[in-house]
């Protein structure tokens, strides 16, 4: 190993086309004169400036740091550094066929990237495994810089944007929903427009699926390091020097800090996720992107006249509430997180209509009160003496401040739960601002009408008292048995201790809808519906917990249709739903809304991406026709995931190649995990994927989108069913291969994975997992991808496209058929992760070649066909800062890869010969990995 220089250089250092040769040739080795730029190293990789410089910002920081903790720990990282940069050298356009590898991975020729990976592999395996861990924690650190170097890119290139945008324009090109509604009303006319716009709703649903590798110790400096690297533009001098030692201190201990959460999270402890998400971001940001819209549509009147924009966010959330595989999550649990939901809500309403009162300074001789803001006043008195009493000492002559003075006292009173002065509910909060802002309207004070009081009339409108609404979902399995129990033994007699539970969950809806209104707590969704049974199921259940009939919650009982055969039976199933009594009833209360789900996971699991692509799509088309011929107002909810393999990806590109009369304005769909974060921890990019959902789920509705989707749909119907055939073939032919669960259980960290501690629910549903049938989605996916394969977003198209065997055809289905492009730009996305030889290495532990030579051909096959299908040299070549980025992260993530691998490697072969010592070691370097890998590939399930 070289002797490490420890020199510290300077930022922004030249790197000549020279230097780049010599090093990627081998005839160079890299110190720190220009380590920094070991992040442009890799074959004149072209990232924008912006985020070079933070990469190697953070790079110079973490060495530091490194150097500072042992300077042996920094020369290991070093040379593992180089020698992973140096692997990935070459033609990126090159076909990676694989040949160049043996079975175990091992690189077979002598070229300098060959040599270069085999060092890599040398260096781990050498490495003593406490050495190895401090290693993976080094890199794992420098991907959540990276991470943060990117999203500071997003944010500055957002931000540039709105900046050059000329407000004389028609619409902000940099506002999807501006954009969307322009084009809308040209197509429909105003009228029919702002019609569509009434009935706009995103719904995004916040679910607690273990798919955040990142503890909460790690997230809370990484969001610290991110404040620090915003402000960071806007010093200079010793501000500057502050600036750099306060990132310092936060990447020391990011680096010596532990990935692996010290316990699983509680569900109540996994509700701070929502909350978290609620005050950094959500709160106030939901407010302008309303405010934004307003903006544009009504230009110069904007805040000082009614607004346009409705508050069309709604947020759901299944923490504390879906119960199905969790036994985690209890009807006791479920009270317990609906009280922390609304307590803290409405104490985050008190506040801010403490801080808006407070400001309402205009005195009543300028800003005379409406008769109606005075009977308010007049009531507030009779209420309660000592709140008014103490808001006319404060707001003497200021009328409208002192009435939201009390307002804000009336919702701490709320929170207390004091009968005598607390609000019944946000419907009254609401009517009492309405009061304030027409009385401010009436006296001429429009701004502060439309302006303050409007944000807080949209928060309220938006979260209500309850943050989110709070959806139930239990196993249709567990409703059939807890009846057979009651029935064998009577409602009051010795039942299980699960068909107690299960009328406890009703008991518990009924007492939140009491306690925090119906919104809170009206949903409850029956994984694997296989019949209108199971939904006639769920409402004699409902009935049989209570005493009185007046006492049993108001529901809307969801079916999901998840496996293949239940989305291609969804129609007949929802046809008896329609003939049941309770169903007819609920849906003359809704005005005829009924909410039908849709399970992205398990369908592509069960029957592969391909086929559950096109099912999934076609069931969505006959659900939409039959809703229409049964005068039903549709919502479709879309359970999807994070990653490729479980319906991921920009999900405004999936909203617009959506079947017509699927979207009806209305979008709601599921988010999680590493998702949730990344959608929603930054106030700039939450607003513009807000934005850009929003825009998509009312541009669904114009005539010109419809027609697109529905005509390519038809149009390339034939090719479809082709696709579907071969690929459903070849997907089925894996997974009944002999003994495909336990070599798939070898070959990845699937065992593993089920042992992070990243979530309360478990790997496997409490049903009794014996198989890959049994086993959740989200390992199966998180367990390919963390093998560097994917095999979850891909396997089948590659053959289904050598079936096809026509490349004309599929570019050109590419080009026009929105369902289609999605998909495949999706799968590009995902194999731009894989790697051939990291992959080979991780096949070869399973000691099984007819399956690792099945997967291996198809990844290579199917890579090829999508690379000619898009017209990319080398994956994502056309997505210039996508394509760049991941990259620049690949050698990263494959010197965690190689550390995974050689651990499962020890742990897989010498199961009986280590000791229980050195299989803790091992198994905490492969955990400490896992969640590296993850920071890597910036995803999980």
């Amino acid at each position: 190993m070289a002797e490490n220089k420890h020199i510290e250089t300077r930022l922004g250092e030249a790197i000549t086309g020279d230097m780049i040769a010599d090093v990627m040739s081998g005839t160079r080795r890299i110190d720190l004169s220009d380590l920094e730029a070991a992040v442009e190293v890799l074959s004149d990789i072209d990232i924008p400036a912006e985020l070079r410089d933070n990469l190697a910002l953070f790079l110079r920081l973490e060495r530091r740091v490194l150097r500072e903790y042992d300077p042996a720990v920094l020369d290991t990282f070093d040379e593992l550094m180089m020698n992973v940069i140096r692997a990935n050298a070459g033609d990126p356009g090159a076909e990676a066929d694989g040949e160049d590898v043996d079975e175990q991975g091992m690189p077979a020729s002598s070229t300098s990237s060959a040599e270069a990976f085999r060092d890599a592999i040398a260096l781990i395996d050498a490495l003593p495994v406490d050495r190895a861990q401090v290693i993976v924690r080094a890199f794992t650190a420098f991907f959540h810089l990276a991470n943060l170097s990117e999203e500071s890119y997003r944010v500055g290139i957002l931000r540039e944007r709105e900046r050059n945008v000329s407000t004389e324009d028609a619409v902000d090109p940099a506002n999807a929903l501006t954009v969307a509604f322009h084009q809308l009303t040209e197509e429909v006319g105003g009228a029919k427009a702002t019609e569509l716009l009434s009935r706009l709703e995103f719904h995004p649903v916040f679910t607690a699926h273990p798919t955040e590798a990142r503890r909460k110790a790690v997230e809370g400096k990484i969001r610290r390091i991110a404040d620090l690297l915003e402000e960071r533009s806007r010093l200079g001098g010793s501000d500057l020097v502050e600036n750099e030692r306060h990132m310092l201190q936060e990447i020391d201990a990011l680096v010596r800090t532990s990935p692996i959460a010290l316990k699983k999270p509680t569900p109540v402890e996994e509700a701070d996720t929502i909350i978290d998400i609620f005050d950094s971001t959500l709160f106030d940001t939901i407010p302008v992107v309303y405010r934004r819209f307003d903006d544009w549509v009504l230009g110069e009147y904007a805040g000082t006249v009614p607004p346009v924009c409705p508050a069309f966010f709604h947020p759901g959330s299944w923490i504390g509430s879906d119960r199905d595989g969790n036994p985690n999550v209890t009807a006791k649990v479920s009270r317990q997180v609906a009280a922390k939901y609304a307590t803290h809500m409405i104490a985050k309403l008190a506040d801010k209509c403490r801080r808006v009162g407070r400001n309402l300074t205009l005195e009543a001789a300028y800003t005379k009160p409406s008769d109606e803001l005075l009977n308010l006043w007049s009531h507030q008195v009779e209420m309660s003496e000592v709140l008014t009493e103490r808001a006319r000492e404060i707001s003497n002559s200021e009328p409208h401040r002192a009435v939201m003075l009390v307002m804000a006292a009336r919702l701490d009173a709320t929170v207390t739960r004091n009968a005598d002065t607390m609000y019944r509910s946000c419907d009254d909060f609401l009517a009492d601002l309405r009061v304030v802002q027409r009385s401010l309207a009436g006296a001429g004070a429009v701004r502060a009408a439309y302006g303050p009081v409007q944000t807080i009339i949209w928060q309220a409108e938006t979260f209500g008292f309850h943050m989110v609404e709070m959806e139930f979902r239990q196993h249709s399995v567990v409703h059939s048995r807890a009846l057979a129990d009651i029935r064998e033994h009577g409602i009051h007699g010795e039942l299980a201790p699960m068909t107690r539970e299960v009328l406890d969950t009703f008991r518990a809806i009924g007492s939140i809808q009491k306690r925090y209104g119906q919104k809170m707590a009206h949903r409850y969704i029956i994984s694997f519906t296989k019949s209108a049974q199971h939904v006639a199921d769920v409402y004699e259940l409902a009935n049989l917990a209570f005493a009185h009939a007046e006492d049993v919650p108001a529901l809307d009982v969801i079916p999901l249709f998840e496996q293949l055969e239940d989305l291609e039976g969804s129609v007949d199933v929802l046809d008896e739903m329609l003939k049941l009594p309770a169903v007819q009833a609920r849906l003359a209360q809704t005005g005829r809304r009924m909410e039908v789900m849709l399970g992205y996971s398990d369908s592509s699991k069960d029957a592969g991406p391909t086929t559950a692509t096109l099912a999934l799509h076609s069931a969505q088309e006959r659900i939409a026709a039959w809703a229409q011929k049964n005068d039903i107002d549709l919502v479709l909810m879309h359970g999807r995931g994070g990653a490729v393999g479980r319906g991921g990806g920009p999900a405004n590109r999936a909203v617009l190649a959506q079947p017509a009369g699927s979207v009806n304005c209305f979008f709601k769909v599921t988010e999680q995990g590493e998702v949730i974060f990344a959608r929603y921890g930054n106030s700039t990019l939450a607003q513009r994927h807000v934005e850009s959902v929003a825009a998509a789920t009312l541009l669904n509705s114009a005539p010109s989108v419809e027609r697109t989707n529905t005509e390519t749909t038809e149009r390339y119907a034939d090719m479809a069913s082709v696709l579907n055939r071969a690929s459903h073939e070849r997907y089925l032919d894996l997974l009944n291969t002999e003994d495909f669960t336990p070599w798939f259980s070898t070959v990845t960290p699937l065992t593993e994975v089920g042992l992070l501690p990243i979530g309360s629910r478990p790997a496997k549903r409490g049903l009794g997992a014996k198989s890959l049938d049994d086993l959740r989605t989200i390992p199966w996916v998180f367990s390919w991808s963390q093998a560097r394969i994917n095999l979850a977003a891909w396997y089948g198209l590659g053959t289904a496209c050598e079936a096809l065997g026509d490349l004309e055809l599929l570019q050109r289905a590419y080009r026009e058929w929105p369902l289609f492009s999605t998909f495949i730009d999706n799968i590009e996305m995902s194999i731009a992760k894989t790697d051939n030889r990291i992959a080979k290495m991780y096949l070869a532990l399973g000691d099984r070649s007819d399956l690792a030579n099945k997967v291996f051909d198809e990844m290579m096959l199917t890579r090829s066909w999508v690379l000619r299908i898009v017209g990319d040299k080398w994956p994502l070549e056309h997505r210039r800062v996508l394509g760049q980025a991941v990259r620049v992260r690949n050698p990263f993530v494959d010197a965690l890869s190689l550390a995974q691998v050689r651990a499962l490697r020890e742990v897989r072969a010498n199961q009986d010969e280590l000791s229980e010592e050195a299989k803790a070691e091992y198994m905490s370097l492969v955990l400490e990995t896992v969640t590296g890998v993850s920071a890597g590939l910036q995803n999980t399930g």
